[in-house]
């Protein structure tokens, strides 16, 4: 699996890494002993990342991976692995609610959770846009890095416009924004700053809630307790986190012509994937995975040729056509 340097990290992670929500919540009951198998399956073909948060579950994620990293710690094998998570959505959105004292007793708890004494990279959680432009915010992240409590501290935004104030704070190491076929506005002016700048890329809603697996159609059917089910109109947390803020019907549609993309041997989701890691800036991209199949299916994007110049442009004249006038503008 090829590395890359996560930003002002200076760690190398594995450039197809494991976003792990499903493993919490909001994508229909995965068990236990399911969770550890995807975990242990992304990790022995060649995963290093891992994305968490909080409150996926209200810590049951970060108490899986927790117990995953004990697992693979006394089999020897758990040297290299990087955990991210993040904070700040266990609390009601507002910005005077990221304190400093917030801050440790949230992080104390991700590192109980984890059974780590230090966390490698915590992340604010998509916070209301002002806190973004919050000098004490961001001295308040500093001094976690003081005290110990993180190694680093990135950000996890829904704009780009978000994502562009934080690269400028020197002490920011990643940005995690969503980036697909479907989502291209980060190629504008986002990438490219963070590669000037030497922030790490995380991209995350890679497949698009599943839509570029190609495996929907117009009839299909999420569980009640699924954030595709209860949040396609944003009632529950940013539109733009399900589907990518685009409408199911349409999204299947675009999702049908973009499958017919993939190359002999790729399946539409690995060509997501490898069209992800080809955008220069990008360090890692976070898809999820409810199976072991799944997991193993990701991590073998990385055995594929790179796509073709032709098709590069085939997906961005199909987001041209399809979704831009629908979704370009909003984040």
């Amino acid at each position: 699996m090829e590395q890359r340097v996560l930003g002002r990290t200076g760690r190398p992670v594995s450039v197809i890494g494991l976003g792990t929500w499903q493993l919490g919540a909001d994508w229909g009951v995965v068990l236990e002993d399911d969770a550890l198998a995807v975990l242990n399956a992304a990790a022995d073909a060649g995963v290093t990342f891992f994305d968490t948060a909080d409150v996926y579950g209200d810590g049951r994620s970060e108490q899986l991976i927790g117990r995953f990293l004990k697992s693979r710690q006394s089999g020897g094998d758990g040297d290299g692995l990087v955990v991210a998570t993040k904070l700040g959505r266990r609390m009601p959105q507002l910005p005077e609610n990221y304190t400093l004292a917030n801050f440790r007793e949230w992080t104390d708890r991700s590192r109980r959770n984890l059974g780590v004494e230090r966390l490698d990279l915590v992340q604010l959680h998509c916070p209301p846009t002002s806190v973004y432009s919050s000098d004490e915010v961001f001295d308040g992240l500093d001094t976690l890095v003081e005290e110990g409590r993180t190694a680093a501290y990135g950000v996890s935004v829904e704009t780009c416009e978000e994502a562009l104030t934080a690269i400028a704070r020197p002490g920011v190491a990643s940005v995690q924004i969503i980036l697909n076929p479907f989502r291209l506005k980060p190629l504008d002016q986002v990438l490219p700053a963070a590669e000037k700048a030497g922030v790490g890329i995380i991209a995350r809603v890679p497949l698009a809630s599943g839509l570029l697996s190609g495996k929907y159609t117009k009839d299909t059917l999420f569980s009640a307790d699924d954030h595709r089910t209860y949040n396609r109109d944003g009632s529950a947390f940013d539109q733009g986190e399900t589907f990518s803020g685009i409408d199911f019907e349409t999204g299947v549609e675009a999702a049908d012509e973009f499958a017919r993309l993939a190359p002999p041997g790729a399946s539409p989701a690995q060509t997501a994937l490898r069209w992800i890691v080809q955008q220069p800036g990008v360090t890692t991209v976070i898809p999820g995975a409810r199976t072991s199949e799944q997991a193993l299916g990701n991590a073998e994007t990385m055995a594929l040729p790179p796509l073709s110049p032709q098709t590069l442009q085939a997906v961005r004249d199909l987001y041209d056509r399809r979704l831009r006038a629908k979704i370009h503008s909003r984040w």
